[in-house]
């Protein structure tokens, strides 16, 4: 059993958890993860809870077919998104408050900010963050799709030092447990590469969304933006009693050594691109061996459409090198593209500022097979 040590957590429960019959909501393996949110509170550290179950705790609500249609999988959420909270909350002595998020909110700086904000203040007031995805109002283009890459978002955003991600297997194993017999648990892994991520099988419940591969993409988010995670079973008080010793009884991903700031691990891990910059050897150099901004002299073609301050790709002959905070629209750079940072003033009439994107607005994407249409 590896030991741990973390001041602040996001803690994600998997539907199998609050909803373990597939309807409803249910205290059976909950009462053992508040008891230890609440413990963990005692001891001075920061706690956020990202809760599947919505949907699963409003079945037999609505009637439904085998198949449930979108909108009706919408009302279900909003009614069950109370339940769930109902549950939670009487679990606790202290407030609780509610986030529905979308992807759309983590996409967008400005929003993101403000959830970040949002939930700096719920911890410094001893509230505890409740977080979910809005299932009533998100359509297929605007969802995170699956809460474990939901919980690493959070973690991004409140500069967590752990994420738990609490679901109904050990952890991860050389093979699927309930198949192989001769399968081994991973206490720890230390690098989330292709054989690692060959290791997830289909999702292990019929009540959630996500399988085992949505939880490695989590904790390849988090490792590379310092973070810790670990892979528990929910399901068994033993998991609790462990975790509160500073004992992780699954699996635990390493963090990385990281250097980078919160708004470059947004930029990494949260933030959707809306267009491209071509750039040419000259800028690509400057920006990937000496770690300069991009002027707009470097540019050589702009792609897509997007506004000032909006996410776009850096690429120079077809490869991404990295994503960045565009500091003009597309329209903008596409009139200075070239240009020395001297005339932009003489050409739009104005310069707000010297780069077209700051290196502190940019971060470095080691995978090369990302392009824009």
């Amino acid at each position: 059993m590896t030991a741990f040590t973390w001041q602040t957590a996001v803690i994600k429960i998997g539907s199998a958890l609050v909803s373990p019959d597939g309807t409803g909501t249910s205290d059976k393996f909950l009462s053992n993860i508040a008891n230890f949110i609440s413990e963990s509170r005692k001891q001075g550290k920061n706690v956020v809870l990202v809760s599947s179950g919505s949907v699963a705790a409003a079945r037999g609500e609505i009637r439904t077919g085998h198949k449930v249609s979108p909108g009706k999988k919408s009302a279900m959420a909003a009614i069950g998104q109370t339940k769930m909270m109902a549950t939670w909350s009487q679990l606790f002595d202290f407030t609780c408050a509610q986030l529905l998020l979308t992807v759309e909110d983590l996409n967008d700086r400005r929003r993101f900010v403000n959830i970040k904000n949002t939930m700096e203040q719920l911890l410094d007031h001893d509230v505890l963050p409740i977080v979910n995805e809005n299932d009533t109002v998100a359509i297929d283009e605007s969802k995170v799709g699956d809460n474990d890459n939901l919980a690493a978002h959070t973690a991004i955003a409140v500069q967590a030092d752990c994420l738990i991600i609490c679901t109904d297997v050990d952890g991860l194993y050389t093979g699927n447990p309930r198949q192989d017999p001769q399968a081994q648990l991973l206490p720890t892994v230390d690098n989330i590469d292709e054989g690692i991520m060959g290791l997830a099988g289909g999702a292990g419940s019929s009540v959630g969304t996500g399988g085992m591969i949505t939880k490695l993409q989590a904790a390849q988010k988090c490792a590379e933006s310092g973070i810790q995670t670990l892979l528990v079973n929910g399901t068994k008080t033993r998991t609790f009693t462990e975790l509160v010793k500073g004992n992780c009884p699954g699996t635990l991903f390493l963090a990385k050594d990281d250097d980078s700031t919160a708004r470059q691990d947004w930029l990494k891990h949260t933030s959707n691109p809306k267009g491209e910059l071509v750039v040419d050897k000259g800028a690509y150099l400057a920006m990937t061996e000496r770690g300069a901004s991009l002027l707009a002299a470097g540019i050589t073609q702009v792609v897509g459409k997007f506004a000032a301050n909006d996410a776009v790709l850096v690429t120079h002959e077809g490869h991404v090198i990295g994503k960045g905070l565009a500091a003009y629209s597309s329209a903008e750079i596409q009139q200075i593209k070239g240009a020395k940072s001297s005339q932009i003033q003489y050409i739009l009439g104005y310069s707000d500022s010297a780069e077209v994107l700051h290196r502190d607005d940019f971060v470095r994407i080691a995978h090369d097979n990302e392009s824009i249409e």
